[in-house]
């Protein structure tokens, strides 16, 4: 008999057609400790927030850039480093956003100044979009479609187990440790990720890679940094200031040059072309708003728990982890992924979002008087996301070629990452434009550390408890609606798709030629 054929790029067996890579859970296991590390990140400056805010002296804004200088990097190289991927080799790329995001969260954890800690979170999210690309990517290359789901569903946990895990560790670390532990934590994650990659995760590349498009990336960061630049300043200079307007001008049209480039080049970043797809648009829409609900949320949450009802940030911590333990709960027992196969994507995106919207309206009417109501919209915003997040992944995962699957993780991450940057800047400026508007004078201006410091008295001190508590539910019913209507777009974009799918299948599977007798069916592996 002769031997098995290998990929020349990387030595190793090819994929089963059916059954996937032999080692494919080992290195499912592999890939998520390395998506860990950069998940963790998000997440765990949301606690440090007061600490920073006393300790660095930053300003609202400073602390918004200081969350979205990461996630706008990321956005901006996220396309560009899935293109390098499916060229140059996902291992390779694996093993140096690893490096980079370790080296980048050592000088964020040694700054001493809110600038220095910006552009640390800025090369941190150069490794980190280098990771993001390649771990949804080699999912999609060694699981067959039956199990492809269920994969998909076990990488959307570990996202939400490091959505919890940021805050609970940031907790511990800020319990005994000075703020800047909670990046140096990273590093021995990183060491860990490194060595693991390297002994286990298969090289994979395309035959012809597309060679990267630097300038889309340049016209793509520039944009999205304009446009939340514009959000973010709104609220401290005025929605009709020059600033403002220019920024949101500048961003816009960026973006649409971003887009008009990509039409023209033979090698684009992002083919627009994929947007002509109903399918695709539905989880597109549904992955940002639920990005922006979740992310937005947590930043709003963090400070209510510790500015308002006067946690510690380690009690912080563990009092926004069941949303995402939510989460984990429902993937890992498979609920997920059977109520996905059963009722098909509209129908759960449409059930998760759904949730997510309740969840976040019941933190803003509920939450007033204790933890209790906060609480349970946790859990039902868990339950949302454990539904729609899984369902989206895997319907944009797709839409898209195997040979683009670094571009469709590079796709998949940066609408993450748009609408958790997104997310923390729109509810954000809506916490802070109903806190000014509540507050009088210069005191409404400035941040809820500052307004506190500035009462002359406990009446007063009350009133500006009262007037952010109520900033706050005026932001999160915001994120309520918005995803509510996106969940409700993103399942008729899906039905339609798939009604039109099914029309255009039934002519062809009459015109489709016997097989010759004797010849036997193939059968799908079981999942």
């Amino acid at each position: 008999m002769a031997a098995p054929a290998t990929d020349a790029a990387s030595g190793t067996p090819p994929l089963a057609p059916t059954g996937g890579h032999p080692q494919r859970w080992l290195i499912l296991g592999v890939i998520c400790l390395a998506q860990l590390v950069v998940l963790i990140d998000n997440t765990v400056l949301n606690v440090a927030i007061p600490s920073l805010t006393r300790e660095l002296d930053a300003s609202t804004s400073d602390v918004q850039w200081m969350i979205n200088a990461y996630a706008l990097v990321q956005s901006g190289l996220l396309l560009t480093a899935g293109n390098a991927a499916d060229r140059y080799g996902r291992k390779k790329l694996l093993l140096a956003g690893l490096a980079i995001f370790g080296i980048g969260s050592l000088a964020a954890g040694l700054s001493q100044t809110s600038a220095q800690l910006i552009a640390a979170r800025a090369g941190m999210g150069v490794g980190g979009a280098l990771l993001l690309t390649t771990t949804l990517a080699v999912i999609v290359q060694i699981f067959s479609d039956t199990e492809r789901v269920k994969a998909i569903a076990i990488w959307s946990t570990v996202s939400s187990l490091g959505f919890a895990m940021g805050p609970l560790l940031g907790g511990v670390m800020l319990d005994h440790f000075w703020w800047g532990a909670i990046f140096l934590i990273n590093l021995p994650v990183a060491a860990l990720g490194l060595f693991a990659v390297a002994a286990l995760v298969p090289e994979s590349k395309s035959k012809q890679g597309d060679r990267p498009d630097l300038l889309g990336a340049l016209l793509s960061t520039i944009g999205m940094t304009a446009v939340v630049f514009a959000i973010i300043s709104g609220p401290e200079h005025g929605w009709g200031s020059g600033r403002v307007l220019v920024s949101a001008a500048v961003g816009v049209l960026v973006l649409v040059g971003f887009a008009l480039w990509e039409l023209k080049i033979p090698y684009p970043m992002l083919d627009m072309h994929f947007f002509q797809n109903r399918k695709f648009v539905g989880a597109v829409a549904g992955a940002i708003l639920v990005a922006f609900g979740m992310t937005g949320s947590l930043y709003l949450l963090t400070q209510h728990l510790q500015f308002v009802l006067g946690y510690e940030p380690l009690d912080a911590g563990l009092r926004t982890a069941p949303m995402a333990l939510m989460v984990v709960l429902l993937n890992l027992t498979g609920l997920g992924p059977r109520v996905l196969l059963k009722i098909g994507a509209p129908l759960t995106i449409a059930a998760g979002m759904a949730l997510v919207s309740a969840g976040l309206a019941a933190i803003a009417l509920m939450s007033g008087d204790g933890y209790g109501g906060m609480l349970l919209g946790l859990v039902v915003m868990g339950a949302g996301v454990a539904l729609s997040m899984p369902a989206m992944a895997n319907t944009i995962m797709s839409a898209i070629p195997p040979e683009k699957a670094g571009v469709g993780g590079g796709i998949n991450g940066t609408l993450a990452e748009f609408g958790n940057g997104l997310g923390v800047a729109v509810l954000g400026a809506v916490l802070n434009a109903r806190f000014a508007a509540l507050v009088p004078g210069a005191v409404g201006a400035a941040s809820l550390p500052a307004a506190l410091a500035s009462a002359s008295g406990p009446e007063e001190r009350a009133a500006i408890s009262d007037a952010f508590a109520s900033g706050l539910e005026t932001s999160q019913l915001v994120g309520a609606v918005a995803v509510l209507a996106g969940g409700l777009l993103a399942a008729v974009l899906l039905w339609r798709a798939e009604q039109s799918e099914k029309k255009t299948q039934k002519p062809e599977q009459k015109e489709k030629p016997q097989k010759p007798d004797g010849a036997v069916p193939e059968t799908p592996a079981s999942a």
